[in-house]
């Protein structure tokens, strides 16, 4: 071989191994930047995951602290209706109370009238009427006529003997029932102070779920979770609805039902939710605390909590018809209850993590949902 052909392999020789330092190193590079990212990409789907994680204990955590005010919820309504009830109690008994004093007044008057007349009278001996020789029938007459006499004054006596006795009996009731009313504000004292702490940790629960929820896109994610949460409660109680000849369903009942609460519609049926999701029912805007009635007569078939919409009651009317109420603060009736229509099933609340108190409003047909504007005036 020729120096000049030496020299030619020489310099192929060194090009090549120069091309295949440069590939070696570049692909390390590479290499070096996939791991890299690989490593980012795990520890993002761990932070996920653990967010995820921490979602879901947030949430079973707000179910837990919307269950404790509803618990409390139901207590104070409770108690605000016996109140209710011993006030209306008292205010019969004092009406009660004042007719009877009245008439022992009058029984009193008669009574002494009737013992004047018998003491003016004088006492009336049988036998000296039968020695003054006084005829039979005469005789006759005047023994009934005193035995007249005798049984009105008696019966008075008795009469007033009652009237008596049911005062005693009404002040014993009056200060049983004032026992109670005084046991009762304290009672409801107490149970306001708990549910206030309730929704204390409530909130605390919702600013911590807030934070994983971080972005839209998140946000969407848990209202489709919801959607499909309630979907499965629908077709949970579609298989519950049972045809009943005494449920009429709402077909007759366009624009005649009375809406379940006074409020004012924030969410109507059909507007957007967020992205493609919508609403399947109108929102309500009305005051914590506030009642919420049946639409129509039915049957309970669902009562619980589920996620996004709280504590949630569904009413089987009859002819495929059914109900739906979220958002509640307690719920006053339980599944199989008959419901008469304008009968307090509720409490209007925030649960299912709202920040504004409201009702969550939904008619369905056959599992369909309509607008409930075509039923409620």
């Amino acid at each position: 071989m020729s120096i000049r052909l030496l020299i030619k392999a020489s310099i192929i020789a060194g090009f090549m191994m120069l091309c295949f330092s440069a590939n070696a190193s570049d692909l390390s590079k590479r290499q070096s930047e996939l791991k890299s990212i690989q490593t980012q990409i795990n520890k993002q789907k761990s932070a996920l995951k653990t967010t995820d994680k921490q979602r879901e204990k947030l949430l079973s955590l707000l179910r837990s602290d919307e269950e404790a005010i509803a618990s409390a919820a139901k207590k104070v309504n409770s108690t605000k209706n016996n109140l209710a009830q011993i006030d209306t109690k008292l205010a019969e008994l004092k009406i009660r109370q004042e007719e009877l004093e009245n008439l022992k007044i009058t029984q009193q008057k008669t009574l002494s009238k009737q013992l004047s007349s018998a003491y003016l009278a004088g006492n009336h001996d049988y036998t000296k009427m039968v020695l003054n020789q006084q005829s039979p029938a005469t005789i006759e007459r005047m023994l009934a006529y005193y035995q007249y006499l005798n049984n009105a004054r008696m019966k008075s006596i008795n009469e007033l003997k009652q009237t008596l006795t049911e005062l005693d009996e009404i002040k014993v009731s009056q200060t049983s029932k004032q026992q109670q009313l005084t046991q009762l504000v304290s009672d409801q004292q107490v149970q306001a102070k708990h549910l206030s702490q309730e929704q204390n940790q409530r909130q605390l629960t919702i600013n911590e779920l807030q934070r994983t929820l971080n972005s839209k896109g998140a946000e969407l994610e848990q209202m489709q979770i919801e959607e499909a949460s309630l979907k499965r409660v629908v077709e949970q109680a579609l298989r519950a609805m049972k045809d009943n000849p005494s449920m009429e369903g709402f077909g007759k009942q366009n624009g005649k039902l009375k809406w379940p609460t006074k409020g004012r519609v924030s969410a109507s049926f059909g507007s957007q939710r967020s992205g493609q999701v919508v609403w399947k029912g109108t929102m309500l805007s009305a005051p914590e605390g506030q009642n919420i009635r049946a639409v129509s007569g039915g049957k309970v078939i669902y009562a619980d909590w589920l996620r996004g919409f709280g504590l949630v009651m569904v009413i089987d009317h009859g002819k495929g018809y059914m109900s739906l109420y979220g958002h509640a603060q307690t719920l006053l009736r339980k599944p199989g209850d008959m419901v008469k229509t304008g009968e307090e099933i509720a409490l209007v609340g925030r649960s299912g993590g709202q920040s504004e108190p409201g009702l969550y409003f939904e008619i369905r047909h056959k599992g369909k949902a309509v607008d409930p504007a075509r039923y409620c005036r």
